[in-house]
């Protein structure tokens, strides 16, 4: 770690109809630097999910300033923001959110093909290669109705890095997993952390939250903890 790659200051963010007015962010103020891991915890309707959402540029925020790879995401239009989110940012979800008409390789291979500066040979070898990093070579050809939970949250996983982003934001990745397959994924979060790879998962689980090296615990959209923990993979203190 070192180089910081995001950065929100002073972030608010509003929701407004014609009779109410619903603050979901105040005052977030944070930084992740490169090959962090790190957790967001916090009750439900806390602000986790709406600041997931700003990170990964999804939203926009209603003020203050966020800067990801030193380019300030809010002066950008919304197509600039779609393509800069498909070069900067793997998401990972509960619910997977594979295409069911497509199969394991095209379904990984489809946010590659709007991205000008890759050729067809460079798509099916980062295919590949996010295949082999998650186990799953063997399935490319299947479909997702063919596959476990488990299985799917790994394919959506090799879709969230074959674009090699700065970042990898992953929202409740266990939440529709039994136990054994959780712990699996979050096996393949050390290893992936291991290898560098910077990590922000918003969860409710407290043993998914522990293997991270930095936890931010969220009220009321404002931050109210954030901290270095112990990692209990690697028994030691980030």
């Amino acid at each position: 770690m070192g180089k910081t790659l995001l950065e929100l200051s002073s972030v608010d963010k509003v929701f407004s109809t014609d009779t109410l007015e619903t603050r979901a962010l105040c005052d977030v103020n944070f930084n992740i630097e490169e090959g962090e891991y790190l957790a967001i915890t916090g009750a439900s309707g806390c602000g986790k999910s709406t600041l997931m959402s700003v990170l990964g540029m999804l939203d926009v925020i209603s003020k203050g300033t966020y800067v990801i790879n030193g380019q300030d995401v809010s002066i950008l239009s919304a197509n600039e923001r779609a393509r800069y989110r498909n070069r900067e940012i793997g998401f990972i979800f509960q619910s997977f959110n594979l295409i069911s008409e497509l199969s394991v390789e095209e379904n990984i291979a489809l946010p590659l093909t709007y991205r000008k500066d890759l050729k067809d040979t460079d798509i099916k070898r980062r295919v590949a290669e996010a295949l082999e990093k998650v186990e799953m070579s063997h399935r490319a050809q299947h479909f997702p109705s063919q596959l476990s939970g488990g299985q799917q949250q790994r394919v959506a996983i090799a879709r969230a890095i074959a674009g090699s982003p700065s970042i990898l934001l992953a929202d409740e990745p266990t939440g529709n997993l039994d136990s054994k397959n959780a712990s699996s994924i979050m096996a393949l979060f050390d290893e992936l952390h291991s290898d560098g790879v910077t990590i922000c998962m918003v969860t409710h689980d407290p043993a998914s939250a522990a293997r991270a090296c930095r936890q931010i615990e969220m009220l009321d959209g404002k931050i109210v903890r954030d901290s270095l923990v112990k990692n209990v993979v690697n028994n030691s203190v980030a």
